[in-house]
């Protein structure tokens, strides 16, 4: 069942220019601009800049919201950023395009952060949490701190930009305001630096259902198209997997054998890599048949467990400490994706050809659900080939 989280639209739509561009050699890379609202001639201006020090200006007093527990984890595929913002039809017509599970709108815009220019979403944190990083979504503290009015930053850009938690620094969009950053993370978004809770991002004045991410495991590369398509030949549709694929006559890039993935995507593949000849589209055409990538771990009523659904007698004999935290835990993808790959490895699945298919068929006795995994598993071959 196809779902999409949105908000109603806008009255009126705010001026804010969008642009984007990818790169398959370095992944891809955007760039969403939002320029403070300039004064109609012989008006006043919505906010002033900080040069002068006039205009309105807004302290965000943080409340006690609590985001929602995290019950599912969702790889984006796709981010599509429009020339306006997005209609529920139109929405409507993404969530019907083949392989598309989840869509999730955002407001977007480019702000001025501690001197500096960053892209920023703001988003509902109950929803949006499970569209980040597995480890970044099950950071209570973070989500905490964006249900609370605080703003949530890459790692990358808190160093550059020397932020320290718990301090309030001006936020410059539409409108300036002061608002406290709440910790920092992998947001999983190449580009996109600070997170910001609905209500913050409209008083910043972020543009409305600007953007959104789609959930698409399986899909060959013409869904770019077809999204350009139903949203609009102007927008700019990111394929935020090109960095795992290279440009043709370039070296592929050997996956690493350690360190903490940031996505699903590679999380498979690091965790192939322990069953030489294994490919990571097995693990992940699994990963998706038995929860949809962690969506639904379970328990299954066989009594299965996880994002890869052991059942706990198996997982007893095959479960790893993936992540190095001291546990061997059943429902972390850490652990449950590489101790598939040694289940798999153990069964035979390295040796390829009757080898992978009687491993498959150990992890599920049903040729059908071979089969299944297989053809999945091909077509995320030539989608990242």
């Amino acid at each position: 069942m196809r779902r999409f989280v949105r908000r109603g639209l806008p009255t009126a739509v705010a001026a804010i220019a969008l642009a984007a561009t990818a790169t398959a050699a370095s992944g891809a890379v955007y760039i969403v601009t939002a320029e403070p609202e300039r004064a109609p001639k012989g008006g006043h201006a919505a906010a002033s800049g900080p040069e002068n020090g006039t205009g309105p200006v807004t302290t965000v007093v943080p409340n006690t919201e609590q985001p929602a527990a995290l019950k599912r984890v969702v790889d984006p595929d796709f981010l599509v950023v429009a020339d306006r913002p997005v209609t529920t039809e139109k929405l409507q017509g993404v969530s019907h395009l083949k392989r598309v599970r989840d869509v999730i709108t955002v407001d977007a815009g480019a702000v001025q952060l501690q001197g500096g220019r960053v892209n920023m979403f703001a988003v509902d944190p109950s929803a949006f949490r499970s569209w980040t990083p597995p480890g970044t979504a099950k950071n209570d503290g973070l989500w905490n701190a964006l249900a609370q009015d605080r703003f949530v930053v890459s790692d990358e850009v808190q160093q550059q930009l020397g932020l320290r938690e718990s301090m309030q620094y001006p936020v410059l969009g539409r409108a300036q305001m002061f608002v406290t950053m709440g910790g920092s993370g992998s947001l999983g978004l190449p580009g996109i630096n600070v997170l910001v809770g609905r209500d913050t991002g409209r008083k910043i004045g972020l543009v409305h259902d600007i953007a959104f991410l789609v959930n698409a495991p399986g899909a060959d590369r013409g869904l770019g198209t077809r999204l350009r398509k139903v949203v609009g030949g102007n927008s700019q549709v990111i394929d935020l997997h090109q960095s795992a694929t290279q440009p043709k006559g370039q070296p592929a890039q050997k996956q690493p054998s350690s360190g903490r993935p940031g996505t699903y995507l590679a999380l498979y593949q690091q965790s192939a890599g322990l069953c030489p000849g294994l490919s990571w589209t097995v693990l992940a055409a699994i990963g998706q048949i038995e929860s949809d990538h962690g969506r639904n771990a379970g328990p299954s009523s066989a009594g299965a467990l996880g994002p890869m659904q052991f059942m706990p007698a198996t997982w007893r004999i095959y479960g790893v400490d993936g992540d190095g935290d001291g546990k061997a835990d059943i429902m972390d993808p850490y652990d449950a994706v590489p101790a598939a790959a040694k289940y798999l490895c153990a069964s035979g699945a390295g040796r390829g050809g009757s080898g992978l298919y009687h491993a498959v068929f150990a992890y599920n006795h049903s040729d059908a659900y071979v089969n299944n995994v297989l053809s999945l598993a091909r077509a995320y071959a030539r989608r990242y080939s």
